[in-house]
């Protein structure tokens, strides 16, 4: 007769890192929710890029788990939900993502106004890609306001940051 086998136990930081993951995966989840969600005509312009914000936190937060690769690949997914030719906004999330890899413990000591403001940059820097990509092929905007989601993520950015640090 054999001894019966004891629960197999997990560390506390592997366990907690596991829930971190599911939360990330969530998170990432309700952030291409709410960017394919349908709005009216007068507020499309003004949907934030509630993807790159989402990922760019988990950037700062656990840069072991989120790199370049990740971005690239929720890059490629932004580009199957939106249409959009393949490639471009996984170019602007991998160039993003890498620059918030290089700076993440800078990025975390500065205060919400500092970040929202490195976050705008980011924003912009991706915004500017897609266009890039999109103008090279003849799809560029006609309008300047292409550029609002930059605003109101930047805006939105010490709220998503309080909410994913409280969540997490």
């Amino acid at each position: 007769r054999s001894l019966p086998k004891s629960p197999s136990k997990k560390s506390p930081g592997s366990l907690m890192l596991s829930n971190n993951l599911k939360v990330a995966l969530l998170s990432l989840f309700v952030a291409f929710m709410l960017t394919i969600i349908p709005l009216p005509e007068w507020v499309v312009e003004f949907r934030p890029d509630w993807v790159t914000l989402v990922l760019i936190y988990w950037a700062m937060a656990l840069p072991e788990r989120t790199g370049v690769t990740i971005g690239w690949l929720v890059g490629l997914m932004l580009d199957v939900s939106h249409g959009a030719i393949l490639g471009q906004h996984a170019l602007g999330l991998m160039l993003v993502i890498y620059i918030v890899h290089i700076q993440h413990q800078r990025l975390r000591v500065a205060s919400l106004v500092q970040q929202a403001l490195v976050i705008f940059f980011l924003l912009l820097l991706k915004q500017l890609i897609v266009l890039w990509v999109s103008g090279i092929v003849g799809h560029a905007p006609d309008t300047w306001l292409y550029f609002m989601p930059t605003i109101t993520g930047a805006m939105l950015w010490p709220w998503i940051y309080i909410i994913m640090r409280d969540v997490r």
